[in-house]
């Protein structure tokens, strides 16, 4: 049996990532397909991410027209650092605030959830891989007003060399160990 060295990596590493919230806004996410169970998924990817120290980053598209950050939301990431940035264009990689920070975390696997799938998580997705990064996009923790829409955002991310995964699968990958002091706070977010 011989061995294959690459340059490519397929684990997502804890010291190599950074995440994204995208646009869960007031006036857009009532609207979203299944808001209430991705709302809760988004809450639990936080919190586990926030015990890993995984560093967050928030994007809000059009704040005068799509109001601010669900409460629920911003009141986890008080008091974490987390550096907030308003956009009117749909990918946060289009706007320079947004991208520097984006690049200065020297981090190049970017989890991204909020909403819309289909329009501002995708074009950002597809950003990234451009300029050499990689997406990980929390299935369970997007969404799109019609399923449809998200259903095919995430087939188009996913053939573009983006990854899709769930948010219990990626917290106990960046866990990697039951030894890890995160492991107890990430297992009973799950349960």
């Amino acid at each position: 049996m011989s061995t294959m060295i690459t340059d490519r990596t397929y684990r997502i590493d804890r010291e190599n990532t950074q995440a994204m919230i995208i646009d869960v806004q007031e006036r857009l996410t009532p609207h979203i397909y299944d808001h209430e169970n991705i709302l809760k998924k988004m809450t639990t990817l936080i919190k586990g991410l926030q015990a890993l120290d995984v560093p967050i980053m928030l994007n809000e598209q059009y704040k005068k027209g799509l109001g601010e950050t669900l409460p629920e939301i911003c009141e986890l990431l008080e008091g974490d650092n987390a550096k907030g940035f308003e956009k009117v264009t749909f990918s946060a990689c289009d706007n320079d605030d947004s991208w520097n920070h984006l690049a200065q975390q020297n981090r190049s696997i970017v989890l991204l959830f909020g909403v819309e799938a289909h329009v501002c998580v995708l074009q950002t997705a597809l950003d990234l891989l451009d300029n050499g990064m990689q997406p990980v996009i929390i299935g369970d923790a997007v969404g799109s007003r019609f399923p449809y829409d998200k259903k095919l955002a995430l087939r188009r991310i996913r053939r573009a060399g983006g990854v899709i995964t769930t948010v219990e699968t990626i917290l106990f990958e960046l866990c990697r160990s039951s030894k890890d002091p995160a492991f107890k706070i990430i297992s009973s977010l799950i349960k």
